[in-house]
């Protein structure tokens, strides 16, 4: 197995300097706009390719005129190593396979926004993305990027896996029930919706033009969207070995609006939950667990997550009742898919893994009305 070497880090009297690669995107344009207000962190090389190389960030993207004006370029490993001690990989899948062991390799600490490090069996990779994974030595030391579940780990990592959007919001709002043995893992349905910019800026797909979208709402990848393997991995990942492996029924939604999800969860009770199953012990499970989490907000009983109060934040909500007829727990969680389920969420590891507070550059509320 190749072993990595890590760099000295900066100081604490100076700035990381940060690179992020794809830059050209939503998930980038977001990471510089989170990065322009960071304490301790400095976008230094964004890079962007074909026509988009050469031009500033803020000509890409004029809500960042004025904010950030770094001149996009093309990509070179070299050239990263020898400016930055940190860069965000912000691409499809498969592109990390090459970016991400050629910048570790080089001493750089890697948050990989893609999916390429998420899953660690790489045979599960091939079947949910079609594609061989061709860096398997990496991915054995790759750490996956849910600071909830993972921070300790994440404290000591080279290279973090940021999770899924969808999946984020889901595991959020599940996790602490598997934890606690409190649902049937072979139970669970999952209906979410995402708002288009999940899709990326690079879609020129049909399903995503204004006509299509507009005043329409539907269901896609159906019984095989890939991040289904991602969440169960997830899930089993916070109940540990002594529970019963997840196996969820995940269906995704295209909303009308740019951003934000909404998920709706659904598991039948088990355990203590399951011989007294009431709102007030479902709404304990989830307040003890996050109680202490800065971006987890568990809304009191009564309460249900709406997007509207979380766009533009790093937080996600969490809401639970009970349908005492089905004898069924229903947990609704939102959050901004560009920030806590993407670029937020990727500069919150990025903390953890420099030593930085958590919450540096991600503490404003969410954009109302």
């Amino acid at each position: 197995m190749r072993v990595f070497c890590k760099l000295p880090r900066v100081s604490n009297s100076s700035k990381l300097k940060v690179a992020v690669v794809g830059a050209s995107g939503y998930t980038g344009a977001e990471l510089a706009r989170l990065l322009a207000n960071h304490p301790r962190a400095e976008l230094t090389v964004a890079t962007a390719s074909g026509e988009r190389a050469g031009q500033k960030l803020s000509a890409l993207f004029p809500s960042l005129a004025g904010v950030c004006d770094v001149v996009c370029e093309e990509y070179s490993a070299d050239k990263i190593a020898a400016e930055c001690d940190f860069a965000f990989i912000a691409l499809g899948h498969g592109k990390a396979l090459d970016i991400g062991p050629e910048l570790v390799s080089r001493g750089v600490k890697v948050c990989d926004l893609g999916a390429d490090y998420r899953l660690r069996d790489t045979a599960e990779y091939k079947q949910w993305y079609k594609l061989d994974h061709t860096a398997a030595e990496l991915l054995e030391q790759a750490i996956y990027g849910l600071p909830e579940y993972q921070r300790e780990k994440i404290k000591g990592a080279q290279l973090v896996a940021n999770p899924g959007c969808y999946v984020t919001t889901s595991v959020l709002a599940l996790a602490p029930f598997m934890a606690a043995g409190a649902i049937e893992p072979h139970s669970i349905i999952i209906d979410a919706a995402s708002g288009t910019s999940g899709a990326g800026r690079a879609s020129f797909s049909l399903d995503f033009h204004f006509a299509e979208v507009h005043d329409n709402y539907k269901a896609y990848g159906v019984a095989g969207h890939r991040h289904t393997p991602e969440i169960e991995q997830g899930l089993n990942d916070a109940a540990g070995e002594s529970v019963e492996k997840a196996c969820v029924t995940f269906t995704p939604h295209l909303l009308p609006i740019a951003r934000g999800i909404l998920a709706t969860s659904y598991a039948s009770p088990s355990g203590a939950l399951a011989s007294d199953l009431t709102v007030e012990n479902a709404h304990e499970i989830l307040r003890a667990h996050y109680e202490n989490e800065p971006f987890v907000r568990v809304l009191p009983i009564g309460q249900l997550p709406t997007i509207k109060n979380v766009v533009g934040s790093n937080f996600c909500d969490i809401g639970v009742a009970v349908d005492t007829r089905t004898k069924r727990l229903i947990v609704i969680s939102a959050l901004d898919n560009l920030i806590k389920g993407a670029s937020g969420q990727a500069v919150q590891n990025m903390n953890l893994m420099n030593g930085f507070g958590e919450a540096d550059g991600l503490q404003s509320a969410a954009l109302f009305p």
